[in-house]
């Protein structure tokens, strides 16, 4: 009991020649050479060339006018250390003057550890809408969790 492999003629005969091209040598060849042109492609470096100032900028000639803003604990407002009895008004009013310079004034808000946020908010929120550009907080050391 044998089994018969072959073609299903029968015969003892020549087998027909294979016509398809074997594939596989073709590919990897060509996977090769992907792999050869990508490790030799140089890499793109992005690079813009910027023309850098090589001086030091001129000192200004006049110290800045400072003005102080503090906020206390129950949220009162100090204007260089002179309480605002208008409220919210008087320093929007300020504020407005401030702004209204050619060269404003630098402006140190200094919030006090215990003032709700809402108050130092309040106060920066008027001075960016009126147009103060020159801000910054002072005194942030005190907020520093030990």
């Amino acid at each position: 009991m044998g089994m018969n492999i072959g073609s299903g003629g029968g015969s003892s005969a020549d087998p027909e020649p294979m016509i398809e091209m074997n594939m596989t040598p073709l590919i990897d060849v060509m996977l090769v050479l992907i792999i050869m042109l990508i490790i030799t492609i140089p890499i793109q470096n992005h690079a813009v060339n910027l023309n850098m100032p090589t001086s030091s900028p001129a000192k200004p000639l006049t110290d800045p006018v400072v003005v102080t803003i503090d906020v206390d604990f129950d949220g009162t407002v100090l204007w260089n250390g002179v309480a605002l009895s208008g409220g919210r008004a008087e320093l929007e009013t300020k504020l407005r003057e401030v702004a209204a310079q050619p060269d404003q004034p630098e402006v140190h808000l200094k919030p006090n550890k215990l003032v709700a946020y809402k108050s130092v908010a309040a106060v920066m929120a008027s001075a960016q809408r009126l147009g103060v550009t020159k801000i910054g907080m002072i005194g942030n050391e005190q907020f520093i969790n030990d």
